[in-house]
């Protein structure tokens, strides 16, 4: 497989490498790999929490589970009782 680069990518993997940390530049791209799965894992991750919490959103909605707020301090009040 061959991979082209921008020439500041190149640079910053030639950084990593004669910095010791990796010993070749296939190992800086297979570290960048592992971290953009990582990322990609707790984005997928984040997201579903987040439907989650729309849902449940939703729920309390529909039966009427609600605070109106309508200036600051209602808001530093609701905060306040939390």
């Amino acid at each position: 497989m061959q991979v082209s680069l921008t020439p500041r990518l190149e640079e910053m993997v030639r950084e990593k490498v004669d910095s010791g940390l990796y010993n070749s530049a296939s190992e800086v791209v297979r570290e960048a790999l592992r971290l953009m799965q990582e990322y990609e894992q707790v984005r997928h991750l984040k997201l579903e929490r987040l439907r989650e919490e729309l849902t449940r959103g939703e729920a309390d909605l529909a039966a009427g589970r609600v605070s109106v707020l309508a200036d600051d301090g209602d808001l530093r009040r609701f905060f306040a009782s939390l």
